[in-house]
Parts: structure tokens; C-alpha cells; sequence
């Protein structure tokens, strides 16, 4: 509760529409996002996240959110949860891109009445940590065909992906001229072929590992989905 007001505070709003816990695993309180000890690394805290829920649920109940939802939790994970709580998360958002389609991940949560959100739709070619040469999905050749195909662009088809499998999708940029670019998604859809091509292209291909994390219990990415 405390954390969800610093927020509201910080935001200038009087509620938050949809509240997040977004990693399982916790880190040490304090100022820094991902704290770190004197060696450089991460500073974890052995918080159950089901003790977490329950401050969410707390915001939920007082009226400072509308709704709460989980980020980059596993299966194991939201079933756990779900098993456990008052109020069931409304939204997961995961990582999902044609290199990583969450197809099983996503049919759960579905079960569960719980939407996905996408994030990373695009595999984050900019991310600081991409081995160097490495190829990017906008310079997929499957991408590039149906992007032809539909005359539009690498990055429009990849953002339209989640949307005619029925996710909600969170592409990022700062860029006036993208972002107009993004918008135009909604002026086209995929063809079903296009989108069983693109979730041919799954090879369990994630970008935002976190790496440092590993150790907690509650690491999210050490089983199948």
C-alpha cells in the first residue's frame, strides 16, 4: 500500500487503473530499482510473492487501483496464485514475439480468465546486452515476406502478431515517427497463415533473461513456461 501511494503521489492521480507485481522474485528494500552489494551484485530478498498479493489485494480492496495483475510469472507460478488468492490477477504480462510465442503460458492464463499482455513484441533489438551481429526478428525472412506481402513494415507485422492471436501488446519507443507507424497496425490484420508462420518461427528465444536473478526460489524462467 505504502508503494502503490509513492506511485499514485509520484503520477499525480488519485488511482491507478491496473497495478502490477512485475517480477515473482523480490530484491532488497531500499532506493534502487536492482540493488547491489559492494561485489556488483544483485541484492535479493526472499519475499513469497503470495505475501505480496496480499498488499495488492489490499489496494484493490481501499480503492487506490481498479485492478492488479502479475508480470513475468510463470505456470507454476499463476496456478499457485490463483489457488491462493481472493481476487484472481486480471493480466500476465510476459515477453512474447514470434522467437518466443508462450503458446502454452498464454492457453493457461486463458483458462484462468487472466489476459496477456505482450511485451517486447519487436525481441528489443536495441537492448544493451545483444550479442554483437546478432540478427533481429525485424530482419527475419518469414517477417520480411509477410511484411511484403501486406505492404508494410517488419516492426508493423511483428506488433500485429499479438493482436490476431488476441493479446494486448506494449511496443516501446520514443520516436514521434514510429509511434504514428505503430498505429497503423490497426489499419490491417494477418492473414491465419501469416500468423502459424510466424509461430513456427518459436525457438525459446528470450530476450530479458535477468540472468543475475537466477538464485532466487522464485525465479520465473527456470522451467519449460
Amino acid at each position: 500500500v505504502e508503494c502503490c501511494n509513492r506511485s499514485r503521489s509520484a503520477l499525480g492521480i488519485t488511482y491507478i487503473d491496473l497495478y502490477l507485481i512485475h517480477w515473482p522474485q523480490a530484491y532488497k528494500e531500499g532506493g534502487d530499482l536492482f540493488p547491489k552489494n559492494e561485489n556488483g551484485d544483485i541484492q535479493l530478498a526472499d519475499i513469497d510473492y503470495l505475501e505480496t498479493w496480499e498488499g495488492m489485494e489490499e489496494c484493490k480492496r481501499t480503492g487506490l487501483v481498479r485492478s492488479i495483475g502479475v508480470s513475468n510469472f510463470n505456470s507454476e507460478q499463476i496456478t499457485r496464485l490463483v489457488k491462493s488468492c481472493k481476487n484472481r490477477p486480471v493480466m500476465n504480462q510476459i515477453e512474447c514475439h514470434p522467437y518466443l510465442p508462450q503458446k502454452k503460458l498464454i492457453s493457461l492464463c486463458n483458462d484462468f480468465q487472466i489476459k496477456t499482455t505482450a511485451y517486447s513484441p519487436l525481441g528489443s533489438p536495441d537492448r544493451p546486452w545483444a550479442p554483437k551481429g546478432e540478427k533481429t526478428l525485424m530482419e527475419d525472412e518469414t517477417v520480411k515476406a509477410i511484411a511484403k506481402k501486406h505492404g508494410v513494415t517488419a516492426a508493423q507485422v511483428l506488433i500485429r502478431y499479438p493482436l490476431d492471436r488476441g493479446l494486448i501488446t506494449i511496443p516501446k519507443s520514443t520516436n514521434k515517427t514510429r509511434i504514428e507507424e505503430n498505429f497503423k497496425v490497426l489499419s490491417f490484420s494477418l492473414d491465419p497463415e501469416d500468423v502459424d508462420a510466424l509461430n513456427g518461427l518459436d525457438r525459446n528465444f528470450r530476450v530479458c533473461v535477468l540472468d543475475a536473478d537466477v538464485g532466487s526460489k522464485y525465479y520465473p524462467f527456470n522451467i519449460a513456461y
